[in-house]
């Protein structure tokens, strides 16, 4: 693939970020980030898992050795078309972060176009808390996420948040919305 190419993925991920998850406030700790360009986007070509796994810790290496990046969103837009097989890599993902020794040091959020939460109707709309233009894992700083918790106060609220505020946006409108972001000017 050309840079071209992924220099597309990267911005319609950014353009996801912005409009979607800081536009409707779904993560309160991600407008800080954007704003201060600390969001790191890799492009991950590959279409092997035992590939996008040595990625990932490549990642997470790079993340060890630049401090000044808040935060990495590793995206895969030629692998895991199937969310179960995304579910897979994730578990090994997770895995790894503890064969590793990274456990409490990053920790993993996830988002694919077809998340679908285990209690959740594929169609139910607070399903788009975490569906994203593209697979993806997110690679988080715990004591980043530790901090920001400090700052926001009861972040238990903002699952039950999201939820109703997706649920009254409806499931049409968010996936109107996350298509948008493939729509780049």
């Amino acid at each position: 693939m050309t840079q071209a190419a992924d220099q597309q993925v990267v911005d319609q991920t950014l353009a996801w970020v912005s409009h979607f998850i800081v536009g409707h406030n779904i993560c309160p700790f991600a407008k800080r980030e954007l704003d201060s360009n600390t969001i790191r986007v890799e492009v991950v070509r590959s279409k092997k898992v035992d590939v996008a796994l040595e990625e990932l810790v490549a990642e997470l290496e790079w993340l060890n050795e630049h401090p000044e990046a808040e935060t990495t969103l590793l995206v895969f837009p030629t692998l895991f078309k199937s969310f179960d097989h995304y579910l897979d890599y994730v578990e090994l993902a997770e895995q790894l972060l503890v064969e590793l020794g990274y456990e409490g040091i990053y920790q993993l959020a996830t988002f694919h176009p077809d998340y679908c939460f285990a209690d959740a109707e594929p169609d139910d709309a607070a399903n788009y808390s975490n569906r994203s233009p593209y697979a993806m894992v997110h690679l988080l700083r715990e004591a980043s996420v530790e901090r920001a918790i400090a700052f926001y106060g009861d972040t238990a609220a903002i699952p039950e948040r999201n939820i109703a505020y997706l649920t009254a946006l409806g499931s049409k409108t968010a996936e109107a919305q996350l298509q948008r972001c493939y729509n780049l000017p």
